[in-house]
């Protein structure tokens, strides 16, 4: 969002077009930005999707488009990003005192236990999911260099575990949907039950198991391979889980159903348009449709993608491919 004041990005050309020549059409802001009628097109319905630019009619050739404000796309701006900064900054905060605590001759922090053993590393997930009693709660970020077999072995453990009970809650990096084995292992298990959610660049590798434990993963600072920290009951350990909670309303849902199967060009043109901010009525009169297979045909689409607003079914309309 960030990159409609870039003036040297395809979003901020359209946008800064538009701030100094109101009501411009798709051909007239071509002519002016330099880009291809199909770029500004695909800029328009990305920005109108994220409320920053509106138009009164359809998003046909004939339309004419309007910038929202730039003071208010600043204050949207900030809003959201006060959000992840507040939880990360409370995070750092500990992170520091801790840093400091570590650092010093005597003393330590007693939430704290550094795992640098790569076998443990890897029992460490394995124990955290063996041992969970309610919900086990993730952020996965790349690289993701687990084998076929690996990522096998944690699918029938969690199958295992959610069979228990157990509920679980993970927030996937953007780039999963083009990890040939990342994704179809995310895809198999939403379908199984868990919650997913993705975010196009989670702070860290993170796993909370209920109220009592919590393993931050990271790269080892002098060698290959990766160290664990084990954070019990702490205010770093609430800090993480604040973080991770407030990451989780940020984040997109996603949904494993209708994985594989091709949409049709009329659903492509519902997604299109309310992807675009468009209201059911609208989409009706402009596909000449009923509203109410409008109505029926965006519950679906609504569900297919997992997506509780309009804005989020057209992102996972999107990464699917599918506009």
């Amino acid at each position: 969002m960030h990159d409609v004041f870039d003036p040297d990005s395809d979003r901020g050309r359209v946008y800064r077009f538009l701030v100094g020549h109101p009501h411009a059409s798709a051909p007239r802001l071509a002519a002016g930005t330099g880009l291809s009628e199909t770029a500004v097109r695909a800029v328009l319905e990305e920005l109108a999707a994220e409320d920053i630019v509106l138009t009164a009619d359809s998003g046909d050739a004939r339309s004419r488009w309007e910038a929202v404000p730039p003071t208010q796309v600043v204050e949207a701006l900030l809003r959201r990003d006060d959000v992840v900064r507040t939880a990360l900054r409370h995070t750092g905060t500990e992170m520091e005192r801790l840093y400091r605590s570590a650092r010093r001759d005597a003393g330590h922090y007693e939430a704290l236990e550094v795992v640098e053993d790569p076998v443990r590393v890897l029992a460490v997930s394995r124990q955290l999911q063996q041992s969970v009693r309610h919900q086990l709660r993730a952020i996965d970020v790349p690289p993701y260099s687990g084998t076929s077999d690996h990522y096998l072995a944690q699918e029938a453990l969690q199958r295992e575990r959610m069979a228990a009970g157990v509920v679980y809650r993970a927030i996937y990096h953007g780039s999963a949907f083009d990890d040939p084995i990342a994704w179809p292992n995310m895809a198999r298990m939403i379908e199984a039950g868990e919650q997913a959610r993705t975010l196009d660049d989670p702070p860290m590798k993170l796993a909370i198991r209920d109220n009592d434990l919590a393993v931050v993963t990271l790269a080892a600072d002098d060698r290959p391979g990766l160290v664990s920290l084990l954070i019990r009951p702490s205010g770093l350990f609430q800090a993480l889980s604040n973080t991770f909670e407030s990451l989780w309303r940020l984040a997109v849902p996603v949904s494993a159903a209708g994985i594989g199967t091709p949409i049709d060009a009329r659903d492509r043109r519902i997604l299109t348009l309310m992807a675009s901010g468009a209201t059911d009525e609208a989409i009706a009169r402009h596909l000449g449709l009923g509203r109410r297979t409008v109505v029926r045909r965006v519950s679906a689409l609504l569900d297919s993608l997992g997506a509780t607003t309009r804005f989020q079914a057209g992102v996972q309309a999107a990464r699917r491919g599918w506009l």
